[in-house]
């Protein structure tokens, strides 16, 4: 193994692997040496694609001692099982979102790795991207002044009308927070940093779901988690901020992620993706305008936060889409489905630290 390079293995191939096993081959600091999947056909089919030189079970991959970091990309309910698994075989771990179904899980997991003395990463990374990057440098430099509140919106109908296996979207560990807010949450902290208490009113509107998509058209959907959720979050730095996830909406109107401050408003992309348009309204301006990006990694680049880890692993240092990071949000969700239930604020006893920003000029290409 080059020394200034770590194998990768790829537990779980399914939609979303695509996209992964295209990217971390890009970066210069990793190579995928193997992946894994209870579908040994599914393995094969990813591995033949991108080019993987291994197929192998999830047992042999754990076993291999050439294999540095283990990308888990199995389904949430699996996350932690995996991750234990890896961090037992002596492996460092990055994980899909979310990074547990729950937060005891997912302390034992941080837990388990601080003892190992190995590395946890949690998607998504989307923060690191050109928009996000641009966003926080833009707050940093006070082009808004303080910033006082946020409101974020994820409005959608759900997945079943596109995705091939959608029934995990609606079980535990799923749902549009913890599916999709999630990205908006990781942006939240990213932006503004850790927040401290939270509270929400959620329901599930439709308690059974048709799959509209091949291949399994026709069969239903029992709904358990929440499908609608309306939260409020209050940040340590004082900030105000407004949630609403929903798989429940036909069509909307309304903007992904501003920040409010005291000099003026901040529209954030999509935090679902890596790119722009990025606009600042001033208090003194009569329109917006939008900003030139100051960073790289525009377009879709999943796996980064990987590539980062891989970084601070070499050469010392933090990664940024951090074991801690991930357990901050999770709680933050997990918190907006408990306030629902008991009709009160939930305390965030977890904490992290703001992610650090990317330098401009920063590629790991």
């Amino acid at each position: 193994m080059n020394v200034q390079s770590l194998n990768v293995g790829i537990i779980g191939c399914g939609h979303i692997s695509g996209i992964y096993l295209k990217n971390l081959s890009d970066f210069a600091n990793l190579n995928v040496l193997s992946c894994a999947d209870i579908d040994v056909t599914r393995a094969t089919n990813r591995a033949r694609e991108f080019n993987v030189p291994r197929v192998c079970s999830v047992e042999d991959l754990l076993a291999d001692d050439a294999i540095d970091i283990v990308v888990n990309l199995t389904i949430p309910q699996a996350h932690a099982e995996v991750c234990h698994r890896a961090l037992e075989a002596g492996k460092h771990v990055h994980v899909e979102k979310p990074l547990a179904t729950n937060t005891v899980a997912a302390g034992s997991i941080l837990e388990f790795a601080k003892e190992k003395n190995l590395r946890v990463g949690v998607a998504p990374d989307t923060f690191l991207g050109a928009g996000l990057q641009t966003s926080r440098k833009l707050i940093d430099d006070g082009w808004i002044g303080r910033p006082i509140a946020a409101n974020a919106f994820m409005m959608s109908h759900g997945h079943e009308h596109w995705h091939p296996d959608p029934a995990f979207y609606y079980q535990s560990g799923a749902g549009p927070m913890f599916d999709m807010g999630v990205y908006y949450l990781t942006a939240f902290v990213h932006l503004l940093g850790p927040i401290s208490r939270v509270t929400s009113s959620s329901q599930i509107s439709f308690e059974e779901r048709m799959i509209l998509s091949e291949p399994k058209k026709g069969q239903k959907i029992q709904v358990q988690v929440p499908t609608h959720i309306a939260g409020i979050v209050d940040f340590e730095c004082g900030a105000v901020g407004t949630i609403v996830t929903s798989f429940d909406v036909w069509h909307a109107n309304v903007p992904r992620i501003e920040i409010y401050g005291s000099e003026g408003t901040l529209s954030v992309p999509d935090p679902n993706t890596f790119g722009g348009p990025v606009l600042v309204r001033r208090y003194d301006t009569p329109e917006w305008i939008e900003m030139p990006l100051t960073h790289g990694f525009l377009h879709n680049s999943r796996g980064l936060a990987v590539a980062d880890m891989a970084r601070a692993i070499l050469d010392g240092g933090p990664h940024r889409a951090s074991g801690e990071l991930g357990l901050h949000v999770l709680e933050i969700m997990e918190g907006f489905h408990r306030a629902s239930t008991e009709g009160r604020h939930q305390a965030v006893t977890s904490r992290c630290s703001r992610p650090m920003p990317l330098p401009t000029g920063f590629s790991l290409y």
